[in-house]
């Protein structure tokens, strides 16, 4: 019911962009984020994970739908993951998405410029990853593979394992100064499990999701 919600969003979002053409705006983005991986294990404990940092950029449109607000879908290049240690073994997981986050934004004048006040959905895919593993015998780079069900026999020796489709909610704040320029406080709730199911074994209450914020800057093009 979320991922149909979503997509009836981003449907309306395109009806808009049709609409509204000639008003609309292109912005470009790009920054740093903060993320974890969240959820449970099997046994219902819950995963101790620590922020891993990494980056994101793409571009964004602004289709006016009233006075002061504004629909922002976006397509973005965004890296994902999750830091932990377990018995003296560390992991350092790292995940590739295209995300298409669809935003309702606030922008009212404020000062010289103009104050912005977001959320909305997003979905997004995943196009690649690794972990890595360190010991004190050495490091071992496992290949990220994206599996929503892996048969028991298929687990293959040097992959790591996760689901390649996300989806979840954004929130923002920020300042877009009279030049254009832009600062924002991004922040990202997964919502979707993307801990894949193994076949002929009991995954209980496992579940991962991925959940962050960053901060970026940007800047809209003037029609």
């Amino acid at each position: 019911m979320k991922v149909k919600l979503m997509l009836f969003v981003m449907l309306m979002t395109v009806a808009a962009t049709i609409t509204n053409a000639q008003k609309t705006t292109v912005g470009l983005r790009g920054g740093i984020n903060f993320f974890n991986i969240t959820g449970k294990f099997a046994n219902g404990d819950k995963r101790d994970n620590n922020l891993k940092t990494g980056f994101n950029f793409g571009a964004n449109a602004e289709i006016p739908v009233g006075i002061d607000f504004f629909v922002q879908p976006g397509v973005i290049y965004i890296t994902k993951g999750a830091k932990s240690t377990s018995a003296g073994t560390e992991y350092n997981t790292k995940i590739d998405y295209i995300e298409v986050p669809v935003n309702l934004l606030y922008k009212p004048e404020l000062g010289k410029g103009k104050l912005l006040l977001g959320f909305g959905p997003y979905v997004a895919f995943g196009v690649g990853g690794k972990v890595i593993v360190r010991t004190s015998g050495g490091e071992q780079k496992l290949e990220l593979q994206f599996e929503n069900e892996i048969p028991s026999g298929g687990m293959v020796p040097g992959n790591a394992y996760m689901k390649r489709f996300d989806a979840g909610a954004n929130f923002l704040f920020g300042y877009e100064f009279a030049n254009r320029f832009s600062v924002q406080l991004n922040a990202g709730l997964g919502l979707v499990n993307t801990y894949p199911k193994i076949q002929g074994m009991d995954t209980g209450k496992s579940s991962a999701k991925n959940t962050g914020f960053g901060v970026s800057v940007g800047y809209r093009f003037a029609r």
